[in-house]
């Protein structure tokens, strides 16, 4: 069980072992109807795609999305690149007890090669890369995709209006305590992920998206301020 913010915090937030070794109990406590949008994202992927598609997930930390698409078809190529090596760790084990045919890479997502890939996938990934190097690292995304191939990422966001993303911030702390968290936990989660996580406005990522070339970008998922986006090449 995630108790990595129960004490007082002395670093800003990383993805290590301690992260690791409760992230699958993270994600679900702390991002509302993950494994719903995990599931949605993955049929996605098997209407789109022939069953031999090559997709990476980006960021991929324990493996969960690329286990819900090895399940859709065993015929995927299916690649996960991170730069945690606990995460990896925990992601081989997962990966090994399946008996899954999942390629798991240790590196800088910003600078391995993503050529040919049919689908690229980044979940709450983009908001933890710095906004210049963003902008860039998408447009990367954009050229080593195939013609027609989709780019789904979700992301958090920020509200324009000041007082609507106030709300929503409260909205998310309720949603937080009510998954067991306390004031404390959530305070320092917050000063931890400090100028670590930048997030952008739903528009913000839309048009970063249409920058860097995709003919469109659509909102495939939306609960508060979590937003899961699909682009086509």
């Amino acid at each position: 069980m995630d108790k990595v913010f129960s004490k007082p915090i002395k670093k800003q937030f990383e993805f290590d072992e301690s992260v690791a070794t409760v992230f699958d109990d993270m994600l679900e406590r702390s991002i509302p109807f993950y494994k719903e949008v995990i599931a949605l994202i993955c049929d996605l992927v098997e209407l789109h795609c022939k069953s031999d598609a090559f997709v990476i997930d980006l960021g991929c930390s324990t493996a969960n999305t690329l286990l819900n698409l090895y399940k859709k078809s065993h015929k995927f190529r299916l690649v996960g690149i991170d730069n945690s090596e606990a995460m990896l760790e925990n992601a081989a084990k997962k990966v090994a007890a399946f008996g899954a045919n999942i390629e798991l890479v240790n590196g800088d997502i910003t600078k391995e090669n993503l050529d040919g890939s049919d689908i690229i996938i980044a979940n709450y990934m983009l908001q933890f890369i710095r906004p210049l190097v963003r902008d860039k690292f998408v447009k990367k995304i954009y050229s080593s995709l195939k013609d027609d191939g989709l780019f789904i990422f979700s992301e958090k966001i920020i509200f324009e209006d000041k007082v609507l993303n106030k709300e929503m911030i409260d909205m998310y702390y309720e949603f937080k305590k009510k998954q067991g968290y306390s004031e404390f936990e959530i305070s320092q989660k917050r000063e931890a992920l400090e100028n670590v996580l930048v997030p952008y406005t739903e528009e913000e990522n839309k048009n970063m998206i249409l920058s860097a070339g995709f003919k469109n970008v659509e909102t495939l998922f939306k609960y508060g301020n979590f937003v899961t986006f699909v682009a086509k090449k």
